[in-house]
């Protein structure tokens, strides 16, 4: 499965079968959090077997089932702490999906207690990914027009553009609200926020990073 396929493929997943993750899958996908830490200076860290991460009141009321892995999005507070958990956040996503795994953000609906001892004293804790091997593959939402989030129509842009926004309308982002605007400036592509919210700048990495993926080109934030 390619890049591009992972994120046609990939929708958010919150009921699982209780098959175990292998350990050769466990191993790339750990892989791919080590090298994201490299990159990013985070604390990411995957949690495997513990069904106590989602055993909570929220879970269950989020409707989650069965979660037993989970992705600890954590590190050091800085200036672009929010915006990078959401941008390594989904490229380990796209590589779980590339692995034949499901996944799902999520801000509050798990087990806060139990995911916060796993972050080490001096760091904070973003977000978390359920992860593992879903009931079903999900299903696609309504989403915004290429217009609704450029300003601008298709055909003004080079394709490599057009691309990247398209892939980016696939990302997730809280409540589907998908505040963001991309814009064209020379041969040179922006992203920024469309108002205020509390995950608006993890959802601007997680968008940020599916149109460099589908686009090949840098994104200035």
């Amino acid at each position: 499965m390619t890049i591009l396929q992972a994120i046609d493929a990939r929708h958010s997943v919150r009921a699982y079968r209780e098959d175990p993750i292998p350990q050769n899958v466990r191993d790339k996908l750990d892989a791919c959090v080590g090298q994201c830490n490299t990159e990013s200076g985070l604390h990411i860290s995957v949690k495997y077997d513990d069904p106590d991460g989602f055993d909570s009141r929220m879970a269950h009321y989020g409707n989650f089932r069965n979660v037993r892995n989970y992705i600890v999005l954590a590190g050091k507070k800085s200036k672009n702490f929010k915006f990078l958990c959401g941008y390594y956040g989904e490229k380990i996503v796209l590589y779980a999906q590339q692995l034949g795994l499901n996944t799902c953000w999520t801000a509050l609906t798990f087990n806060k207690k139990r995911v916060k001892e796993l972050v080490p004293e001096g760091e904070s804790l973003c977000m978390v990914i359920a992860l593992g091997y879903g009931e079903t593959q999900g299903q696609s939402r309504p989403s915004k027009t290429f217009e609704d989030v450029t300003g601008v129509k298709a055909g003004s842009v080079p394709l490599w553009f057009l691309r990247g926004v398209d892939a980016a309308l696939k990302a997730p982002t809280a409540m589907n609200q998908q505040k963001f605007r991309f814009t064209l400036k020379g041969d040179e592509p922006y992203a920024a926020v469309r108002g205020a919210g509390p995950y608006t700048f993890t959802d601007l990495g997680i968008v940020v990073y599916h149109f460099e993926a589908a686009s090949g080109r840098k994104v200035n934030v």
